[in-house]
This record gives C-alpha cells, sequence and structure tokens, in this order.
C-alpha cells in the first residue's frame, strides 16, 4: 500500500542495538538508496513463509542499491533470546542485515502491528511503500523497482483464503488453513495426526501442509522434552 503522505520520515536505529551479518547501522547513512524494513520473528510461520521473497529482493536488487535489513522482534518467549536470533539467522540463510530488536524497542517506534510487516523508504528517507502480514509481493516488488527505475521481476500473486485464528499452547481440534505450524522449544517430538515431527531447535515448525486453503481437523501430541507455544495457521490458495 503507498504510503498516504510523501513526508514520514524512517525513524532512527537504537545507537546500542545488536546488529548481525553487518556492521551498526544507522538510518541517515542510508540516505541515497532504498531501504526496505522487515519486521519478523523466526518463531512465527508467516514471517518464514515471508522470508524467501526478502532474500530474494535481498539477491536481486542488492548491486542496484537496495538495502533490505530484517528487524526481529520476538512474539514468544524463545524468540527473546538474541543467542536464538543469531542461530535462527543462520540457520534460515539470512545474508542481509539483521537488527536484534529483544526489547521491542523499534517495534514499538514505528507503532507496529503484528508480524510479518514491511516499509519502504525512498531514497530520502520518506515512507513510500508498506504492508502489514503476508500477500501482497508483487506490489512491494513494483514499488521497489519504481524506486529504482528498473522492471519488476515477480509476477502478481494469487488469492489466499483466510485462515483460521493462532491459538496459544498445544491445540487439538477443527481448523481452515493452508497450512499448521507449531512454535516449538526444547529437544524431542511431536505427533500431528500420526506424523512424526523431530524438534532440534526454537522456532516454527510446519505439521500440515495443504496445496490449497482446506477444512481439516488436528491431533497434535507433545513428546517429553517439547514446550508448545503456540499452533498457528497460514493461508492457502482458493481452490
Amino acid at each position: 500500500m503507498r504510503a498516504p503522505v510523501d513526508h514520514i520520515a524512517a525513524p532512527s536505529f537504537p545507537p546500542q542495538a545488536r546488529w548481525l551479518n553487518v556492521a551498526t547501522l544507522r538510518m541517515d547513512q542510508q540516505r541515497g538508496r532504498p531501504v526496505l524494513i522487515e519486521f519478523w520473528d523466526f518463531c512465527r510461520p508467516n514471517s518464514i513463509r515471508t522470508l524467501p521473497y526478502l532474500r530474494a529482493w535481498d539477491e536481486r536488487y542488492r548491486d542496484q542499491g537496495l538495502r533490505v535489513i530484517g528487524v526481529h522482534s520476538p512474539g514468544f518467549p524463545p524468540s527473546a533470546d538474541p543467542d536464538n536470533v543469531a542461530a535462527a539467522v543462520e540457520r534460515l540463510g539470512i545474508e542481509y542485515a539483521v537488527l536484534v530488536d529483544s526489547e521491542l524497542q523499534v517495534f514499538t517506534e514505528y507503532d507496529n502491528l503484528g508480524w510479518p510487516a514491511r516499509y519502504l523508504f525512498n531514497q530520502d528517507g520518506r515512507l513510500f511503500e508498506y504492508h502489514f502480514g503476508e500477500g501482497a509481493y508483487d506490489e512491494t516488488e513494483r514499488a521497489i523497482a519504481e524506486l529504482l527505475g528498473i522492471e519488476p521481476e515477480d509476477e502478481p500473486g494469487a488469492l489466499l483464503i483466510a485462515q483460521t485464528d493462532d491459538v496459544p499452547g498445544p491445540y487439538n481440534g477443527r481448523y481452515e488453513a493452508g497450512g499448521v505450524w507449531a512454535v516449538l522449544e526444547g529437544a524431542g517430538t511431536v505427533l500431528a495426526n500420526g506424523v512424526t515431527v523431530e524438534v532440534d531447535h526454537p522456532g516454527a515448525y510446519e505439521l500440515i501442509g495443504h496445496p490449497v486453503s482446506t477444512a481439516g481437523t488436528l491431533a497434535l501430541e507433545i513428546g517429553d522434552g517439547v514446550t508448545s507455544h503456540a499452533v498457528c495457521f497460514t493461508p492457502g490458495l482458493a481452490p
């Protein structure tokens, strides 16, 4: 979505913030290049599903001037640990800059609404385009390309159907979604509709995936040594 006005300035980063993959960055030193800020949490499935687009945009447009910055703001206890964040960034193959926002300072400064959320600032540090949640990837890519003066590469996205709301802790019951995930911590296994899932790091684990949005029932058993913080559902394509 395009910014309603053209004078919303990018907030500065906390000077003592921990950064991954780069030395300390300052927003005022990014003038002259577009900057894409993505709020994410490695424990949230919607953030995990958005990562391929962020990685692709960074790879595709970095040499043309785009700066991608992931602001990791935790929504679950495991993702509040900076060392867990660093391990997740390495495990997920993220090469762009990541700011560790464990105290939600940047999240609050932006009056952010949730995860994922992305804000695209122009070369003057003014908000150009923003989006909350999954989707609208083609819109963001067109906005990036417009700022860079090039042609976008992504195709318009397909229609997604709204999913069941996330629920805390272990959950068993009905749902409608394209995928079922659990936020897990510890070491051991869980059983999801008879399928064993190995747990060896804190984060979001996909339990069930459907080719389109599907009405189903989840039977989830949590094994010894594993803690379930939430069960999350992601949207699916329209049948």
